[in-house]
């Protein structure tokens, strides 16, 4: 087992169905009102797992990104004062109590959170809750710069914990990423070489790149990364209306897509709650695994063929808590300029000149 993947009890289910629950709530502008948002989300699993009672059961059910608070406010001081929680709290409370109630796992929607070992940061972070409590947190690595100024735990100095935690749990091996996250196949890769056999996609993806023709990145990503590693999605995104999370409309269109990039079940396009419930077949992703020789990407990769990998691209200078803290729209715009100069120059030093 890798050193990121954490341990569940061992009783497998091969077989269930997955819930990806989108919401259309007020966005919170500070941490007492985000209990309305909590609630909802618990009447949400209620229906999920009753609605499919009858036929594959829910065991599995996700929440898109900022489901419980966004980073509303344009500095780290105002996000900690406000919005930003340590995890756990009443909400990780609440959702493990109904996980043990119906006997699931919950990828919790995510959430502001600050940390003793770095009081004046904040993360973005998103929980897997099952019966037996917090398994995993996973931290958002690639924040939406320039706009989000969260920080990413990659740019703390020796930050202890896996960046890409796994949780081995009875309904599979489960890794999440959060949005902007899986634009980078480096994430879901990492991941999938972490053992995840099912990739959770906490997501707020916005207009006018989401759901729907002719950008669709949402389908386009989802769907890349699930054939790419071998792997189910499950893909919750936000279905908030405008009035709700301005200045962005938000498309929704959450969906479960399995190994093969097979979309298996997909909401309509739009904002709006939606709960898309769709099978997820582990026993059918491990014979894959072990079975395949032909499109088995994660065992044809040839790793030390990338330099690129070597090279620091972003934040080219100033890491850690003073760092992280420091963060604002500005200094993100300059940090990207300066990742702009490193990309190129080192683009130059690859490139061979004709002869």
């Amino acid at each position: 087992m890798s050193p990121s993947t954490i341990a569940a009890e061992p009783r497998l289910i091969t077989r269930y169905a997955a819930a990806a629950c989108q919401t259309d709530l007020p966005n919170p502008l500070h941490r007492r009102d985000m209990q309305a948002n909590t609630d909802r989300m618990l009447g949400m699993i209620d229906a999920a797992v009753a609605g499919s009672a009858p036929f594959l059961p829910v065991r599995l059910v996700v929440f898109p990104e900022f489901a419980h608070a966004a980073p509303v406010f344009a500095t780290t001081g105002e996000l900690i004062e406000k919005l930003a929680l340590p995890v756990p709290n009443e909400h990780t409370d609440r959702l493990e109590r109904k996980a043990r109630e119906h006997d699931i796992y919950i990828q919790s929607g995510s959430m502001l959170e600050v940390d003793p070992r770095w009081p004046r940061v904040v993360f973005n972070t998103t929980c897997l809750i099952g019966p037996e409590g917090i398994l995993y947190k996973y931290r958002k690595v690639n924040p939406w710069i320039p706009y989000e100024v969260h920080a990413s735990p990659h740019d703390i100095d020796d930050y202890p914990d896996p960046l890409f935690p796994v949780a081995d749990t009875p309904i599979g091996r489960i890794g999440c990423a959060i949005c902007y996250d899986w634009l980078f196949p480096e994430v879901l890769r990492q991941l999938a070489a972490n053992g995840a056999e099912v990739l959770i996609r906490v997501s707020a993806y916005m207009d006018p790149w989401g759901a729907t023709e002719p950008m669709n990145w949402w389908t386009l990503v989802n769907r890349c990364r699930a054939l790419e590693n071998t792997a189910y999605v499950v893909a919750a995104n936000q279905g908030a209306s405008l009035r709700h999370y301005p200045p962005y409309s938000w498309p929704g269109g959450s969906q479960i897509v399995d190994y093969d990039g097979r979309p298996v079940a997909e909401a309509s396009p739009g904002p709006g709650e939606r709960i898309v419930v769709g099978p997820v077949d582990i026993g059918a992703v491990r014979h894959e695994r072990e079975t395949r020789r032909g499109h088995h990407m994660l065992a044809h990769l040839r790793t030390e063929a990338y330099p690129v990998y070597g090279r620091t691209r972003y934040p080219p200078a100033a890491r850690g808590e003073a760092h992280a803290a420091a963060l604002s729209y500005e200094r993100n715009n300059e940090l990207i300029e300066q990742a702009k100069r490193q990309t190129a120059a080192g683009a130059t030093a690859f490139v061979t000149a004709p002869r």
